[in-house]
């Protein structure tokens, strides 16, 4: 049976977008079924940001990239702003569908990209998490995605050179290898649920029992600038 570890130095191109594909088959009917007042919540993952931003967000950067129009300072905090803002007029069945439409569309351009825009694929998923927590919906950072979201994670780890981390989850059976090849720093173990483990390396709060984290800190893992 081929393991996450037995894949970890080849990139999958498709990978993100079928990551997308099927978040946006169980994300977009939750989100067409929530209420205004759902969409005014706050996000405690993004600090001044509602429900309603984080999607105009998504949909916002999805739309960048199908159109190309990736320049210079674009997904700073400056230029996530301005997207929010063009957005701020629109009715949120045109949001979701803008998000419906990237989230169909930008698979094969993020698989041309050679792994340059991976981590938007996985900070979007993140990003839906985020709107499930928001909402209190069980399993925010699990659903049919994870099993696209766990490779992706090792994947866009490894392209970043990150620190090398050995995960044993308790939802899969193959452990996952995560970073850059083992050099002077020996490998960092983790043990536990992977949604927990997508929540460390997402710089989201989480529970501090519930798993095992050795050789490196919680901080350390943080991919986003969030």
């Amino acid at each position: 049976m081929t393991t996450h570890a037995d894949v970890h130095d080849v990139r999958d191109p498709a990978l993100p977008g079928r990551l997308l594909e099927a978040e946006r088959d169980e994300l977009l009917p939750l989100l067409r079924s929530r209420s205004a007042d759902d969409l005014a919540l706050p996000v405690a993952a993004c600090p001044g940001w509602t429900a309603r931003d984080l999607l105009a967000h998504c949909a916002a950067a999805f739309t960048r990239v199908l159109e190309g129009r990736l320049e210079k300072g674009v997904f700073t905090a400056e230029s996530n702003e301005r997207d929010i803002a063009e957005r701020a007029g629109w009715d949120v069945p045109r949001v979701l569908d803008e998000l419906e439409r990237g989230m169909t569309g930008v698979g094969p351009l993020i698989a041309r990209a050679d792994g340059v825009l991976d981590l938007l694929a996985l900070g979007e998923w993140v990003h839906a998490g985020d709107l499930r927590e928001t909402f209190g919906v069980p399993g925010a950072y699990a659903g049919a995605g994870l099993v696209h979201a766990l490779p992706l994670l090792a994947q866009v780890t490894r392209v970043q050179n990150h620190l090398p981390l050995h995960a044993d989850l308790d939802d899969t059976d193959a452990p996952l290898r995560l970073g850059a090849a083992p050099g002077d720093r020996t490998p960092a173990r983790y043990i536990g649920p992977a949604p927990v483990l997508v929540r460390l390396y997402g710089g989201r709060a989480t529970a501090p029992s519930g798993y095992e984290l050795a050789g490196a800190t919680a901080e350390e893992l943080s991919l986003f600038g969030w």
